[in-house]
């Protein structure tokens, strides 16, 4: 894919506004632009004392948390669909 391909899309995340680009519908990059502000307000909600970086880092750990927790459940359901198809 040619750079002129990618779809760029302009987003506000926790104050400052980054432009991103890739093959992702501009409203899919708005979306997670928006989950991805709200997960750093909450964190930063409970402790007001964390810098910029710290604050990043917990907000990636902390969804990545969420997506391993979430990829494991998916991972039963197979499981389980696959024992009643049996």
């Amino acid at each position: 894919m040619a750079q002129d391909d990618k779809t760029r899309v302009t987003v506000e995340i926790y104050n400052r506004n980054y432009t991103i680009a890739g093959k992702e519908d501009a409203s899919h990059v708005r979306l997670i632009a928006n989950q991805v502000d709200q997960k750093m307000r909450e964190i930063h909600e409970v402790n007001q004392q964390l810098t910029m970086a710290e604050l990043a880092v917990l907000t990636a750990v902390n969804t990545m948390s969420d997506y391993m927790r979430l990829k494991e459940e998916y991972a039963k359901l197979l499981g389980s669909q696959h024992e009643k198809e049996d």
